[in-house]
C-alpha cells in the first residue's frame, strides 16, 4: 500500500503538523522532545525536522514541500537576501542567547557599561533589546533575548536577524535545556556560533567540564579541532569582554557580512508597543538600504509615514544603515512582532499592499478542511475552558505570552482568549471580562484608579504580572481546578460466603469468611460467581457474632447487610466479594 502524500510547507508549527497528520499534537510534541528539540504546539520546525519525526513515528506518510508562491507582494526573509557586487560592508549583528541566570544582560551590562539587568523582574530579560556599540572605530550591533523558555518564539526570531550568535553558558552550571534550544535556533539560523563561558571567577566554576558538554551536542570547539570559537569571560570583572569582541569582529570578517544601501529599505520589526502621546512605537532593524524619516513603509497589515526616526535611545537620526537597530513613529496601527517591513514609493502603495495582506490573511484563516472541524466540533463538545483576557506592554511579549498559553491546552481543559492587545487595562477590557466572565492577566501593564474600581465594582478579577512564568503558573493552577478528579478504587479486602439469612427486595443479609485483608464499613463490594461478575452493593452494616463493628480483619466470621443500589441481584453461599471504596484525586496538569 503506498504513503499517503501530504504537502506542508517549508516551515510548518507543530500544531499545524499534527493536524494534517491527524495525530494528537501531544504525541507529535512527545516524540519531538525525543530528539532533543523542546517544543511548544506553536514553535515552528522546517520541512526536514518534519520529515524525521514522521518517520520515526512509522506513519504511512511521505511529506513534499509545497512551495507555491503565495502572492506577488510575499516579502523575503534575510535569509533569501542576495547581495548584489555593489553591496557594501556593514556592521555584524550579534544575538546573545543562552539558558536564564546564566549572565547574558549582565554580559551585555559589561560590554556597554550600563545596568540593564538591574531593572528586570525576576532577573529574566522580558523583551528583545538591540542597540549598538563602537569598538576600536567599530560599530557592533547586539541583540538581548530572553532567556526563559515562555519566550521562545522572541529567541527564534533574534537567532534569524542575526550573522553570529554568542551562546553564553554560566561556568558553575554549564549547559541546560535553553542552551539546548539556544543552539538549535542558531543552526536553523545558519548563524555562525560563539561561546562565552561567563561567571569563570565563581566557585565551582568548570570551563573543562563545559567544551566536554559542547562537543556532546556536536560543537567541536576550535583548540580541539573544530571551528567553535570559545571565549572565557566574567561580566563582573570585565576579565575576557575585549577578546570576546575582538572575536566577534574577526569572525564578521571572515564571514564578510555585507548589504547593499541602493534598494529600498527593508528589515525587520524587533519590537513594538503604544507609548502614551506618541502612539505606535515600532524597534526595527535594517537589513538593508537607507531608512530616511517621511519613508512610507509597509509591515504586515500595518503601514506608516515614518514620523520620527531615532536610535533605540530616543536620539533623532537623519538615516540609517543596514544593521542598525531604530526607532519609528507613525504608523497607523501597531505593526506585529516578527513582521518583515519595507520602504514603497507612496501612501496609496504602502495602503493597498497592507490591505491586500489583510484579506490574505482573512482568507488563510477561513479555510478550515473538513476533518478540521470535525476535530474542533468533538473538541468543543468535551473540553473545558478557562476564559482570560491577556494585556502586555509589547507585541514581542504578548506573542510570546499567547503561545505559552495555547502550550498549556490539553484534551480536557483549554485557555479561551477572548480578547488581547498591547496597552494598558483600559474600560473595554473590564466590559469584555464582565460580559464573557474572563479573568483579565496584565504583563508588565498599569491598571488605573478608575478602572480598579469598575473592576471591584463588578466583580472583575484583575491579575498583573512583571515575571512571565508566574503568569504561567497562575494559569496553570486555574486549569488544573477545572479538570475533572480522577476516581480509584482502593481494594480493601475479600469474603467467601458462608450462609444467607435474609433476601428482601432491596437488602439482603448474609455470612461469611474473610480471606483477605479486612472489611471495613462503609463500603462497596463486588460480587463474583465462579469468576463471573454479578454486580455490584453496598455494605450497610457489619457484626462480629452479635456485636455491631466497624471492621472486620482476615480470618474472622462477620454477618453483613447490603443494600441492593436499586438492582435485582441475588447473593449465593460460595459467592466472592470484593471489597472496595472509591476516592477521588485530584489532578494536575
Amino acid at each position: 500500500m503506498s504513503d499517503t502524500i501530504i504537502p506542508i510547507e517549508s516551515v510548518i508549527t507543530v500544531g499545524s503538523l499534527a493536524d494534517k497528520l491527524q495525530i494528537p499534537v501531544t504525541k507529535l510534541i512527545t516524540e519531538l522532545m525525543k530528539n532533543g528539540v523542546m517544543a511548544t504546539v506553536n514553535e515552528r520546525i522546517d520541512f526536514d525536522t518534519a520529515q524525521i519525526i514522521v518517520d520515526d513515528l512509522g506513519l504511512d506518510v511521505k511529506l513534499i514541500a509545497n512551495n507555491l508562491q503565495v502572492d506577488n507582494v510575499t516579502l523575503k526573509h534575510k535569509s533569501d537576501l542576495v547581495v548584489s557586487d555593489k553591496a557594501i560592508k556593514r556592521p555584524p549583528v550579534v544575538a546573545v542567547m543562552g539558558h536564564v541566570d546564566h549572565g547574558k544582560t549582565s554580559l551585555l551590562d559589561a560590554i556597554r557599561l550600563t545596568h540593564v539587568a538591574d531593572k528586570e523582574a525576576g532577573g529574566i530579560t522580558q523583551h528583545i533589546s538591540a542597540y549598538q556599540i563602537d569598538y576600536e572605530g567599530r560599530l557592533i550591533t547586539f541583540l538581548d533575548t530572553p532567556g526563559h523558555e515562555a519566550f521562545a518564539a522572541i529567541r527564534e526570531h533574534g537567532a534569524h536577524l542575526t550573522d553570529i550568535v554568542i551562546i553564553v553558558i554560566a561556568a558553575d552550571d554549564g549547559i541546560k535545556p535553553q542552551t539546548i534550544e539556544a543552539i538549535r535556533f542558531a543552526r536553523k539560523a545558519e548563524v555562525k556560533i560563539i561561546v562565552a563561558i561567563n561567571k569563570i571567577d565563581k566557585e565551582g566554576a568548570d570551563v573543562a567540564r563545559i567544551k566536554q558538554q559542547l562537543s556532546e551536542q556536536d560543537l567541536l570547539i576550535e583548540e580541539w579541532g573544530g571551528d567553535i570559537v570559545v571565549v572565557e569571560v566574567s561580566a563582573k570583572t570585565k576579565q575576557g569582554i575585549d577578546k570576546l569582541l575582538e572575536m566577534i569582529l574577526l569572525v564578521s570578517d571572515v564571514e564578510d557580512v555585507k548589504a547593499d544601501i541602493d534598494v529600498p529599505a527593508r528589515g525587520l520589526i524587533i519590537e513594538s508597543h503604544i507609548e502614551q502621546g506618541r502612539g505606535p512605537i515600532a524597534f526595527v532593524l535594517i537589513e538593508a538600504g537607507i531608512l530616511k524619516p517621511s519613508a512610507f513603509i509597509v509591515a504586515g497589515e500595518a503601514y506608516a509615514k515614518i514620523r520620527n526616526l531615532e536610535t533605540t535611545e530616543g536620539k533623532p537620526i537623519k538615516e540609517a544603515y543596514p544593521a542598525t537597530p531604530v526607532k519609528i513613529t507613525g504608523f497607523k496601527k501597531l505593526p506585529e512582532f516578527g513582521d518583515i517591513f519595507e520602504v514603497v514609493k507612496n501612501e496609496k502603495e504602502a495602503r493597498e499592499l497592507s490591505t491586500s495582506k489583510k484579506s490574505k490573511l482573512k482568507q488563510d484563516n477561513s479555510m478550515i478542511g473538513s476533518s478540521e472541524l470535525i476535530r474542533m466540533i468533538n473538541r468543543k463538545n468535551q473540553i473545558q475552558k478557562f476564559n482570560l483576557i491577556v494585556k502586555a506592554d509589547v507585541k514581542g511579549s504578548l506573542t510570546s505570552v499567547i503561545d505559552s498559553l495555547k502550550a498549556l491546552d490539553t484534551e480536557e481543559v483549554a485557555v479561551a482568549i477572548v480578547g488581547s492587545g498591547v496597552g494598558a487595562i483600559n474600560e473595554n477590557d473590564l466590559h469584555l471580562a464582565h460580559s464573557s466572565g474572563a479573568i483579565i492577566y496584565g504583563f508588565n501593564v498599569n491598571l488605573s484608579t478608575s478602572s480598579a474600581q469598575q473592576a471591584h465594582r463588578d466583580h472583575i478579577v484583575v491579575k498583573q504580572y512583571k515575571v512571565i512564568y508566574e503568569l504561567l503558573d497562575d494559569v496553570k493552577k486555574e486549569l488544573t481546578a477545572l479538570l475533572q478528579p480522577e476516581i480509584i478504587e482502593v481494594e480493601q479486602g475479600r469474603v467467601i460466603i458462608k450462609a444467607i439469612f435474609n433476601t428482601a427486595k432491596n437488602e439482603i443479609i448474609c455470612g461469611g469468611l474473610v480471606t483477605k485483608g479486612k472489611i471495613v464499613l462503609p463500603s462497596l463490594a463486588k460480587i463474583y460467581r465462579s469468576d463471573e461478575l454479578i454486580g455490584e452493593v453496598e455494605l450497610i452494616n457489619l457484626k462480629r457474632g452479635q456485636v455491631n463493628v466497624k471492621e472486620v480483619s482476615e480470618d474472622e466470621l462477620c454477618g453483613m447487610s447490603f443494600s441492593l443500589l436499586n438492582q435485582k441481584i441475588t447473593i449465593n453461599v460460595d459467592d466472592r466479594l470484593e471489597f472496595f471504596i472509591r476516592q477521588t484525586v485530584t489532578r494536575s496538569l
